[in-house]
């Protein structure tokens, strides 16, 4: 093997790419990659544990870093027995299951009126954040269900 062939990872295609992103990139990038990969790891752990945080966005996004930086991490999100099933489904089909939606919609909702009556904000404030929950909410709900 030449200084120029590329590098084979376990779980690369067959045709010799990584799996999602391209890993051919300056070693600095590839460990910035990774290890925002592993803080969305992380994230995306405690949102399982936090029902007041998401967690598989953390997830999809650590596993587009992966992408980028280890076909080995990204294969363990991907194959993964609890998370790997959404991580697949967004990247095939930027899908959304329906009970997601709902939970993610309801919970931007009650999070609005909470912080309405808890913090009181300023009318600019309360309407910025608005109009940002209602974008996201419009996003989340016109994904296809998967």
């Amino acid at each position: 093997m030449s200084m120029s062939d590329p590098v084979r990872h376990p779980g690369d295609r067959e045709d010799g790419l990584p799996l999602h992103g391209s890993v051919k990139r300056g070693p600095v990038k590839r460990w910035a990659w990774f290890l925002l990969g592993w803080v969305m790891v992380a994230l995306g752990f405690i949102g399982a544990m936090l029902p007041v945080m998401p967690t598989t966005i953390f997830l999809i996004l650590a596993a587009a870093c992966f992408s980028h930086s280890s076909p080995r991490f990204e294969r363990w999100l991907l194959d993964h027995r609890w998370f790997g099933d959404p991580i697949r489904r967004w990247r095939e089909n930027r899908a959304i299951p329906l009970k997601a939606k709902i939970v993610a919609i309801v919970s931007m909702a009650g999070g609005f009126v909470v912080m309405l009556l808890t913090v009181a904000p300023p009318l600019w404030a309360a309407l910025a954040v608005a109009v940002s929950l209602l974008v996201c909410a419009a996003y989340v709900a016109t994904r296809p269900n998967g």
